[in-house]
Formats: structure tokens, C-alpha cells, sequence
């Protein structure tokens, strides 16, 4: 096990620039990991509210010692967070790797996650059409600086509403990147050694195949905008008869030139039918069943602000019931990917 000092050597020998916490600062900071502190749970482990003596306040992640991310999440975390700055990634402040306590320090995100708001019928309502937008336009920034403009070609792999959070004005930021892959700008995909990642957001290549590239990110995207529009859980089946997975209940919709019936209800009149349909349609193009089907992030942006622009009908979307049941068995089982959209990883070696 690596000490703060060995931890902050190797880290920011790796071009990064990161403060270091001692467990002391931290306990102080969380009022020793108190439980009116606590504001979540993850794969990790538990994350804290903290205000430092300065004042300013803090999320901090802690390892759960049972959790099957370790000491290499940690690092990949903290290294890819610290070298990547934009608006729309959540910022790492520091790390703690002190009396065998792994703990991560970001800044605070008063309003919680996509999913707290997204699929609460009591909160939903307060996602008004003009702030999803807003969140739908953030996560495409951010992504588009992971793929195009950062120092190095990031693929998050476990892009999900639980992992956008929100700031004071509700503003989204792109956070976990503990399973994140990074790539040399020449690179385009790799065969993944293991799968990562979490039900429902995993595209056909990378389950079947292992392969991961930039167009994986394109997919869990397109999952997660048509959970924006729809305020809709992947894990659950829709349609009159409560058998079509959310891809194939949207694409049902849109093609029976029904997709308004897809939209979130607690949205009102002043929505745009234009632009949600235009967002529906943009979604089934990035959850094509082939990579090469998906637009580019770039492609998606200009989509989404250029409303005169011609978009492509999609396909049958991937993990459809027609002409490819034994994909949608496969991600099914419970043994491979969890259903209540939490992280698994790994969930199998290749």
C-alpha cells in the first residue's frame, strides 16, 4: 500500500497537480464521517459532505473496504480528473492515502445527481424543458472535450445519470472516471481486458466483443438523453403489454409517428415538440446496434443546435427483441450486469 507522500510522487509525476489530504484533515472536515454527513453511495464506497477551515465545501469520496475498486481506480481517477479541466467535468481537489484509508476530494455539488431529480415523481417536475436542455447541452460539451480537445482521447465507460451532477445552478458535470480509458490521439479503439461499465448503458460491441472505443460513450449517451426526455428507467419494460426494453419502447413511438407519448409528463406546454422529437430522433441514431451506425459527438452537437439540419432515420436500435434476442438474453442475466443501475466492475475477465 502506497503512503500520501508515495501516492502524491507518483501522481503528480504523472503531470498532475492535486493536493494532499492526511486523514486528520479529512475526519475534521466531515465531522468524523458523521452520518447527517453522508450524501451517497456508490461502487467506491461512501461519499461525505465537508466544509475545510477555510470554509469552502467539499464532497469526499471514501473506499468502502469490501469495494472491488481499489488502489488502481483510485489512481486513474485522480490522475484523468486532475489533467482534465472543462466547465462540465466534476474538478478533483486532492486524494487522501493515509492509514490505509483511500479517499478522493471533489468539489461540492449542492444539487445532487441527474438521477436524485430525473426519475423522483415528487422532484421531476423541477426539470423543466429549458434545464434539460441545458444538461443535454453540458454532457455533449463535456463529452466532446473527452474525445476531441483534451491532451489525450478519454472514454468514460460508465456514462449514466447517476453520474452527472449538478451544481448550484444546475449545471451538469461528468464525474466518476474511475473505469475511465484513456487512448493516444492516433488510437481509435481497443479490445477491453475486462468489462466495465453498468446494465442497460453497455453497447452490443463492447459485451460481445470487448471492444471500447469512442462511439461506447456515443451509446450510453443516447441512453441517457432518451432518459432525460422521457424521465424513464432503463431497467424497467414498457408498452401496452410491459415487454419492450426503453430502446424499443422509443423506437415503437417514433416510428408510429407517436413520440410524444415517449415524453416525460410533468413537462408542459411550453416544451418544444420540435426539438424533443428532434432529441428522440438523435438519441435512436447514438443507440444504433453497429458503432459505425452512431454519429460522432461533434455530429450530435451540431444535430442539436442546428434545428435546420437533415438528421438520418434510425435503425432498429440495439438489444431489440426482433433479430437479436439472444443479445438482449445475454445482457439480461443478472450474473453479468447488475439491474438497478449501479456499477459492476469488473464483472467478468476476458
Amino acid at each position: 500500500m502506497q503512503t500520501n507522500i508515495e501516492a502524491a510522487e507518483h501522481l503528480n509525476g504523472n503531470g498532475t497537480d492535486v493536493k494532499v489530504f492526511s486523514f486528520s484533515d479529512i475526519e475534521r472536515a466531515t465531522n468524523r464521517f458523521s452520518l447527517e454527513n453522508k450524501i451517497g453511495e456508490g461502487g467506491f464506497g461512501v461519499v461525505y459532505k465537508g466544509i475545510l477551515p477555510d470554509g469552502e465545501e467539499i464532497a469526499v469520496k471514501r473506499r468502502s473496504k469490501g469495494s472491488k475498486q481499489g488502489f488502481e481506480e483510485f489512481k486513474n481517477e485522480t490522475t484523468l480528473n486532475a489533467r482534465l479541466q472543462h466547465v462540465n467535468l466534476l474538478r478533483v481537489l486532492g486524494f487522501c492515502n493515509d492509514k490505509e484509508e483511500q479517499m478522493l476530494v471533489y468539489e461540492y455539488m449542492p444539487n445532487k445527481s441527474l438521477q436524485f431529480h430525473l426519475f423522483d415523481p415528487t422532484k421531476q417536475h423541477l426539470l423543466d424543458w429549458r434545464q434539460r436542455v441545458c444538461i443535454i447541452e453540458g454532457v455533449t460539451q463535456g463529452l466532446i472535450y473527452l474525445q476531441e480537445y483534451s491532451r489525450l482521447t478519454v472514454i468514460h465507460r460508465d456514462l449514466k445519470a447517476s453520474n452527472i451532477l449538478l451544481d448550484h445552478e444546475m449545471k451538469p458535470k461528468i464525474s466518476d472516471f474511475g473505469m475511465a480509458r484513456p487512448f493516444k490521439k492516433d488510437e481509435h479503439e481497443e479490445n477491453a481486458s475486462k468489462l466495465v461499465g453498468t446494465y442497460g448503458y453497455i453497447p452490443p460491441e463492447y459485451v460481445e466483443k470487448g471492444l471500447c472505443s469512442i462511439k461506447s460513450d456515443v451509446y450510453s449517451f443516447g441512453v441517457l438523453l432518451l432518459q432525460i426526455i422521457s424521465g424513464k428507467r432503463i431497467s424497467s419494460l414498457y408498452g401496452v403489454s410491459n415487454d419492450l426494453n426503453l430502446l424499443e419502447y422509443a423506437y415503437m413511438l417514433w416510428k408510429q409517428g407517436k413520440g410524444m407519448e415517449f415524453v416525460d409528463y410533468s413537462l408542459d406546454d411550453t416544451s418544444s415538440p420540435c426539438k424533443l422529437m428532434r432529441c428522440l430522433q438523435i438519441a435512436l441514431l447514438c443507440v444504433q446496434k453497429y458503432a459505425e451506425d452512431r454519429p460522432s459527438m461533434l455530429e450530435v452537437y451540431l444535430m442539436l443546435r442546428n434545428e435546420s439540419n437533415f438528421i438520418a432515420s434510425p435503425k432498429q436500435p440495439a438489444y431489440s427483441n426482433v433479430g437479436n434476442e439472444e443479445a438482449l438474453k445475454f445482457i439480461q442475466r443478472p450474473e453479468i450486469c447488475s439491474r438497478n443501475e449501479t456499477t459492476m466492475s469488473p464483472v467478468w475477465g476476458r
